[in-house]
C-alpha cells in the first residue's frame, strides 16, 4: 500500500509513518517546513515540502499522484489563532479531498476530533474558548464536505475523531463505534487505528462513514474488523 500523509511531521502521523514502513508499506509525507524533512525521512517516508496553505489542488495532486490512500493529520496547531484553525484544520483538508479526487486516488482517511458535533447548527458550548471553538467549527466544516464528496461517489471517506491525546504506552485496546463516551486515548492506539482503517477502506459506505475512538477494552483489530463487516455487508 502507499499512503500519503499530509502534516505528516505532527506526533499521530510519525507515529503512523513509522508503523506503516515497518510492514512495508510506502509512505509520502508532506511537511511545510524544511526542517521536518530529515524527521520524516527517518521515520521512513519520502518527504514532500508543501505548504497546504499556499498550494495549488493541482500541487498537492502531483504529490500525492500513485498513492492508494491519503491520510490528513495536519493541524494548525497550539497557540494558533482562529483564522488558521479554518486555513489548515478546514481548508487544507478540503484541499487535499481537491487533490486527491485529481489524482484519482479515492482512499481519504481524516483526523478530526471527538466533540465537533458541539458546535453542529452554529452552536457555541458554554466553557470553551473562542480559539477551540473556531477549531471544532474548522474539523466541522472539513468533515461535512468531505462525506458530502464521499456521497457524490468521488472519495472513500472515514472520519476518526479521538479522545483526548495522551501519550501514555499503546495498549491496543480501544473503544471505537460511531458514537462512544467521552474519554482518552494513547496516540499511538491512535496510529494503529488508522492503519487497520487504511486496511479496510474497501468496506468504507457510501457516503463515508465517523467514527470515535478513546481507550477500552476491545483488541483494536478486532473492533476495525467488526465496523467493516458491518459497513461492508451494509454497502452489500
Amino acid at each position: 500500500m502507499h499512503v500519503a500523509i499530509a502534516g505528516a511531521h505532527g506526533q499521530v502521523a510519525r507515529l503512523l509513518t513509522r508503523l506503516l514502513a515497518r510492514r512495508g508499506d510506502e509512505v509520502t509525507g508532506l511537511v511545510r517546513d524544511p526542517g521536518h524533512v530529515e524527521d520524516v525521512t527517518a521515520d521512513g517516508a519520502r518527504a514532500v515540502v508543501l505548504d497546504l496553505e499556499s498550494a495549488s489542488a493541482a500541487q498537492v495532486a502531483d504529490a500525492v499522484r500513485g498513492a492508494d490512500a491519503v491520510v490528513f493529520a495536519a493541524g494548525a496547531g497550539p497557540g494558533s489563532g482562529a483564522a488558521r484553525k479554518d486555513t489548515v484544520d478546514r481548508a487544507a483538508a478540503v484541499l487535499l479531498a481537491e487533490a486527491a479526487q485529481l489524482a484519482g486516488v479515492r482512499d481519504y482517511l481524516l483526523l478530526s476530533s471527538y466533540g465537533v458535533d458541539a458546535v453542529r447548527d452554529g452552536a457555541s458550548p458554554e466553557g470553551l474558548d473562542e480559539v477551540f471553538t473556531a477549531y471544532l467549527r474548522a474539523k466541522l466544516a472539513a468533515e461535512e464536505d468531505l462525506l458530502q464528496r464521499a456521497a457524490r461517489g468521488g472519495l472513500h471517506v472515514t472520519v476518526l475523531r479521538p479522545g483526548g491525546l495522551t501519550d501514555e504506552p499503546p495498549t491496543g485496546r480501544v473503544d471505537l463505534d460511531r458514537s462512544v463516551e467521552r474519554g482518552s486515548v494513547p496516540r499511538a492506539d491512535v496510529a494503529a487505528v488508522c492503519a487497520e482503517l487504511l486496511d479496510a477502506a474497501a468496506s468504507v459506505p457510501a457516503g463515508g462513514r465517523v467514527l470515535e475512538l478513546v481507550g477500552g477494552e476491545e483488541p483494536l483489530a478486532d473492533a476495525v474488523a467488526r465496523l467493516a463487516a458491518h459497513d461492508g455487508g451494509a454497502a452489500g
